[in-house]
């Protein structure tokens, strides 16, 4: 085990802007931006799908999928969605759901699934006596019905190598594995050198459908 639970940093901002400074890592970052109704509308012109989540929270708490589509813009929290016919009405719910905190808006991403379900995966990195160490490298895929994939939220964990198999076939297996763990040293050194004391990451990683992965979010208390 790490020898005390090491610095926190809730912001999920601030260790975006950290990942965002390094060339090697921002390539694997989504677009990720504080919300506002005005960056709502922008970046669902160009992507079309976002997801929008707390600066400060945990277990898929509060995450908010919203799409825009020929038909108008939806959102969907947990298992509900809501539909509207214009952007107005989609602000006015949102408004309901994100005044009390802060909230970041991030470029939505089409994960690989494993039988129709969403799957992305948890690197725990740990620092020890003899240096930081894995200590998980799992797959976590989203409960039927949801697009979060938290434990918490009724999500299922397997071996990530059974996870890349399953999603992308078993010629994926060694390289997104060792791309993860790559991404992983670079993303805390960066970390470690800009937030000097942490020593608990947990890196949540999503692979895409065409099998590009991408560093959704850091915590510094994983569970």
């Amino acid at each position: 085990m790490a020898d005390h639970a090491g610095r926190q940093l809730a912001s999920k901002w601030a260790k975006t802007e950290a990942l965002l400074s390094h060339p090697a890592l921002a390539d694997h970052v989504p677009e990720t931006n504080r919300y506002s109704p005005a960056q709502l509308r922008r970046m669902l012109d160009v992507h079309s799908f976002v997801v929008i989540k707390p600066v400060v929270g945990s277990g898929g708490s509060g995450v908010i999928k919203v799409t825009k589509s020929e038909g108008g813009f939806a959102y969907t929290h947990r298992e509900t969605t809501k539909r509207f016919t214009s952007f107005g009405g989609l602000v006015n719910s949102l408004r309901g759901r994100t005044a009390r905190r802060r909230y970041l808006i991030q470029k939505g991403i089409r994960l690989a699934e494993v039988n129709g379900r969403p799957i992305d995966y948890r690197v725990k990195y740990v620092k020890s006596f003899r240096g930081w160490e894995y200590r998980a490298l799992v797959g976590r895929i989203a409960r039927r019905g949801l697009f979060v994939t938290n434990l918490s939220q009724g999500g299922d964990m397997v071996l990530a190598g059974e996870g890349i198999r399953a999603s992308l076939g078993p010629s994926s297996v060694k390289e997104k594995k060792r791309k993860m763990r790559e991404l992983t040293v670079i993303a805390t050194r960066v970390l470690e050198q800009r937030y000097p004391g942490i020593s608990q990451l947990g890196f949540d990683y999503g692979i895409d459908q065409q099998g590009k992965i991408w560093i959704f979010e850091v915590n510094t208390r994983p569970h």
